[in-house]
């Protein structure tokens, strides 16, 4: 199961291909918010990226787990971004589906804003301190 999470079937880690789903639909649901009349989709997409925290979250651990401390340091902070990132988000999905769309709107803002922090966070373990390189050997 390790291997399978690091992505050695794949040859390069899975990590970083998993974390598209979430980033993906909540962007596009930062998009919606600012189209008239496309609530309930800004509301789906939310709930399809936070159904997609999961596994990208498992992935991350796997591969933080043999991190030496100084990237493992980083990875937390990461780790802590991406946190904050899904409490903003499950807190906007509920907004929006208890009928509070501008609520939801500004929590999503937020958890834009910790998945920006993150994802720079990751590039920068990733190239910065080049730890992607090793995760699927």
């Amino acid at each position: 199961m390790r291997d399978l999470l690091r992505g050695r079937l794949l040859g390069h880690p899975v990590h970083p291909v998993l974390v598209q789903v979430p980033i993906g639909c909540w962007l596009s649901a930062s998009v919606l918010d600012c189209v008239p009349g496309t609530r309930h989709a800004a509301a789906t997409l939310t709930a399809v990226g936070l159904a997609g925290v999961a596994p990208a979250a498992v992935a991350g651990w796997v591969d933080w787990a043999d991190l030496p401390p100084e990237q493992a340091r980083v990875g937390l902070v990461h780790a802590a971004s991406n946190a904050a990132a899904v409490a903003c988000y499950t807190v906007s999905l509920a907004a929006r589906l208890g009928g509070r769309s501008a609520r939801g709107r500004l929590w999503a803002l937020s958890g834009m804003a910790a998945v920006a922090v993150s994802g720079a966070l990751g590039g920068h373990v990733a190239y910065r301190q080049a730890v992607g390189a090793h995760a699927a050997a």
